[in-house]
């Protein structure tokens, strides 16, 4: 027999860590882990845990609607309540790549719940009732990104925005250089462009949320192919209304069951507007790094705190470690977003067959740039100074000011001061009072505050 390679060895060493613990779950679930053995990688734990709350919801409708057996609804739902606290995570072992429904982990939900309800509870007839994995599992994730997108990744953006508009605040009197082609521009201030990024933080958190009301539309109540086969017709709005009492969030039915069945769209528009995110945080944190860049050899603008060593062999220098890490997120948000959208495609008739893959991707998606828009916030941007002197030096150095200058002299003229004063290395007041422009119209065009607020 031919050894396990790596990522055989890799899930050996995830199931481990379980190996002293009671398994609750039943064969179906034990065939699940034999047959996947690809990347040691559960599916996300929010999913886990919100295929636990709505099988305890639709418990308790079920017996609302007189299908189902006060007493076992009650353990049911005692049993369900334990995995949406999270209390049972390790009782989800089968693989994220799995079969494309997510059939086994609703099964492996549906066996687990079970377990722990006790004598007379069938998996499928009683904790599955009303219900399939082609309905359950895509709203389980659908719901568990609407929930981690409110409670995690907002706040996030919202710690991020105020500490942006904090430093545009106060660094919003620090004239300095602009710059386009990365090449010397007109003055601008340090607080105008930290209120920019604010700005772009600001417009992904609203992008996220204007997906949000689609990504809340779930299947539930479509069973295997949005028929509703084999459930009450009263179960799904039943079910939905109570998840939306229990946790605030808005679940919505969907515009269609065959369109909510089949399609995912709702997933994918979320993680566009997640990619999209990512490029603005990778505009901002690059712009960051270099406006810090140096500290003699950079533009040494700004000065980011000190969090750790640099280098491993070169003395005092120090990195910045918190930018590099936001533009890392990002491009694996980018990736993430990639595979979603192939995922999305593969909508095949009535059912998409990709529903792991995406649940995985999102989430991932979520967590990481939540993660680093809070490291971000607390260990970068609150700590940012402005080097003013640097920055007053650079905003008296571009010969972009000459721009100011066009309503007095013209365009060509300004050129010619311009081209003068970068050839002999002088500064534009000298060159164009050499040339003829009188004092007062200088000190009224080259004042860099007023150029950098045109309009006050």
């Amino acid at each position: 027999m031919r050894p396990p390679g790596p990522r055989a060895f890799a899930y050996t060493r995830v199931m481990s860590k379980t190996e002293d613990k009671q398994e609750l779950w039943g064969g179906e679930t034990a065939k699940a882990v034999a047959n996947f053995p690809v990347s040691g990688e559960p599916i996300p734990a929010p999913v886990a845990r919100w295929l636990g709350r709505i099988k305890g919801a639709a418990a308790h409708v079920n017996a609302d609607l007189g299908l189902l057996d006060r007493d076992k609804a009650d353990r049911i739902a005692a049993a369900a309540d334990r995995i949406a606290r999270g209390e049972l995570d390790d009782q989800f072992p089968i693989d994220v790549f799995q079969t494309g429904s997510g059939t086994s982990s609703n099964m492996n939900a549906n066996e687990v719940i079970a377990t722990l309800a006790g004598e007379g509870i069938h998996a499928n007839d009683d904790v599955n009732m009303g219900q399939s994995s082609n309905d359950v599992f895509p709203s389980a994730v659908h719901l568990a990104a609407l929930d981690e997108i409110t409670h995690d990744l907002l706040p996030a953006l919202d710690l991020l925005g105020t500490s942006l508009e904090a430093k545009a605040r106060e660094f919003d009197d620090v004239v300095k250089s602009g710059r386009t082609h990365w090449m010397d521009a007109v003055p601008v201030t340090l607080g105008q462009e930290f209120a920019g990024y604010a700005a772009q933080v600001r417009q992904g958190a609203e992008r996220v949320k204007d997906a949000l009301p689609r990504l809340g539309q779930i299947p539930l109540g479509g069973t295997a192919t949005g028929t509703g086969l084999n459930t009450h017709p009263e179960f799904a709005a039943r079910v939905r209304e109570r998840l939306s009492k229990e946790t605030g969030l808005v679940i919505s039915a969907p515009a269609d069951p065959f369109e909510a069945q089949a399609a995912r769209d709702g997933i994918v528009e979320t993680s566009g507007a997640l990619k999209t995110l990512a490029v603005s945080l990778t505009k901002v944190a690059n712009d960051i790094r270099y406006l810090g860049s140096g500290p003699r050899a950079g533009l040494a603008e700004i000065t980011l705190p000190e969090l750790q060593k640099g280098s491993s062999i070169m003395p005092g220098k120090v990195n910045p470690v918190i930018p590099e890490v936001v533009t890392q997120v990002a491009a694996q948000v980018i990736g993430n977003d990639t595979a979603i959208a192939v995922g999305g495609m593969q909508g095949h008739f009535e059912l998409n067959v990709f529903v792991p893959l995406l649940a995985r991707n999102i989430l991932d998606s979520v967590k990481l740039l939540a993660s680093s828009c809070r490291l971000f916030a607390e260990k970068c941007v609150d700590g940012i100074e402005a080097n003013v002197e640097n920055c007053e030096h650079y905003a008296e150095l571009t010969l972009s000011a000459a721009t100011a200058l066009n309503p007095y002299i013209g365009y060509d003229r300004a050129s010619e001061i311009v081209k003068e004063a970068a050839a002999s290395g002088r500064s534009l007041r000298e060159v164009a009072r050499e040339k003829g422009v009188e004092d007062a119209v200088l000190d009224e065009a080259l004042d860099y505050r007023a150029m950098a607020k045109p309009h006050g």
